[in-house]
């Protein structure tokens, strides 16, 4: 059922649009006083909200500047006996949805009510939708490394251990995060992720910890930081390894004592979080350089788990071929694709510096561009020219010298015709041989341009 908040510090207000709403089939809760609205959206789940301007405690507008602080996404119609155009601007650049006149007309509270209930609906809805794209994005692998990973989530997953995740860039060290996250019993609470390679050095303890206004030059309001927006939750440090040595500190003091300062401020607020920290780096290393406290390490280490490269576990590429190629195909709405065993087993051949990421990538490429059903090999030396016609790769594919010969000699042409643009003549000139030489090769390869 649709469910409305009315905060009006006038009885008769509430009760009069209750009973409206309620006629038409609203779920409505209303309360006098604006602090204990502001607990009632903080613990409730509401379409929309009805608020008054004038009212003792918090008024109006700082209650929609409390919404914006603590980035509540809540569509809000205000109501004001003191209607005038400076209002209306105010209240619309604070985020409000519409603005109705006391005492409120009947027809126009139903017809703004219903839209914001409406427009609501579609936000929730998006938010599902997205949540679900991002669910397709999942551990999938088949191997003994990804197993002992998979029973390591399980376990650890329903405690409030920290957990250390380390492994090259690529290899999926942010879905260990989620799927801890998700297994967790604070799955219905926020997952708040935080990048710290991408935050300047003299921004992320703003980020982590929020500052108050006024607390440095551009601090035009307060701000709510991570470890707050995670309160009750589980927030994911990536790569701590890039976090500066002042930040470590606070990160530290924060885990040790269960509270953090922001920056500018006194007050100390308690924060319940649980931290998953991640690293493509050494920070054993990283201790001996200076750059890297041993104290915080082993205070994130607790749990620690280790992703091995794709190029380590190479069992698992079929699988997640079949995963990437699946998604891909559903989302351009293309037919779904085949691959020839030989496809795969040149896929697994690959070194694959760049990882799953690297994998994904290139499987989208075939997929893209190959319009047919079937994948074969020929489509994987086509799409992946720099790493098929490696030696290595080749001998790992070949199982005698005349099938290395082959399939070398089969690469080099695809790649000299790519380069050429499929001009014959050019392409014969260029390998030194005669067109119909050239013609013979082709079609005993079965080479064919796309």
């Amino acid at each position: 059922m649709r469910s409305i908040l009315v905060i009006d510090d006038e009885r008769e207000i509430c009760e009069s649009i209750k009973m409206i709403l309620e006629y038409e089939d609203y779920l409505v809760d209303y309360t006098t006083d604006s602090y204990k609205g502001l607990q009632k959206i903080e613990y409730g789940n509401y379409d929309a909200l009805l608020l008054d301007i004038q009212m003792p405690g918090k008024n109006g507008f700082e209650v929609l500047n409390w919404l914006l602080e603590k980035e509540i996404d809540m569509k809000v119609i205000m109501i004001s006996a003191h209607a005038s155009v400076e209002n209306a601007v105010k209240s619309t650049k604070l985020g409000a949805f519409d603005f109705l006149e006391k005492p409120v007309d009947r027809d126009k509270l139903l017809i703004s009510v219903r839209n914001a209930v409406e427009q609501s609906s579609l936000v929730k809805e998006n938010k599902k939708l997205k949540k679900e794209f991002f669910s397709s994005e999942k551990i999938i692998g088949n191997s003994t490394a990804i197993k002992t990973i998979y029973e390591t989530i399980k376990r650890v997953a329903k405690t409030d251990a920290r957990i250390l995740i380390t492994g090259e860039n690529g290899t999926g060290k942010e879905l260990v995060a989620q799927e801890l996250h998700r297994q967790s019993p604070r799955s219905n609470k926020e997952f708040i992720e935080v990048n710290c390679a991408a935050i300047h050095h003299e921004l992320i303890e703003s980020e982590l910890f929020g500052h108050e206004k006024g607390s440095f030059t551009g601090a035009v309001k307060q701000h709510i930081g991570k470890f707050e927006q995670a309160d009750g939750g589980n927030l994911f440090l990536d790569e701590i390894g890039d976090m500066s040595l002042q930040a470590q500190a606070k990160v530290l003091r924060a885990i040790e004592e269960g509270k953090i300062e922001r920056v500018g401020g006194n007050a100390k607020i308690d924060v319940n979080v649980r931290i998953i920290s991640a690293t493509n780096k050494d920070l054993q290393e990283e201790i001996k350089k200076g750059n890297f406290r041993e104290d915080l390490f082993h205070r994130l280490n607790v749990i620690p788990i280790h992703i091995l490269p794709l190029r380590e576990r190479k069992d698992d590429i079929p699988l997640l071929i079949e995963h990437f190629s699946k998604i891909i195909c559903d989302k351009n709405k293309f037919a779904q694709k085949k691959y020839s065993d030989a496809a795969i087993k040149v896929l697994q051949s690959l070194t694959w510096k760049g990882n799953i990421r690297e994998l994904k990538n290139v499987v989208e490429r075939i997929v893209i561009m190959v319009p047919k059903t079937e994948i074969n090999e020929k489509d994987i030396f086509m799409f992946t020219p720099n790493q098929g016609s490696n030696i290595d790769d080749l001998l790992n594919i070949s199982n005698s010298f005349q099938e290395f010969k082959e399939k070398s000699e089969k690469a080099f042409i695809i790649k000299q015709l790519n380069a050429n643009g499929w001009n014959i003549s050019k392409t014969a000139d260029i390998l030194g041989i005669q067109r119909s030489h050239l013609y013979n090769k082709l079609k005993k390869y079965e080479i064919e341009k796309e």
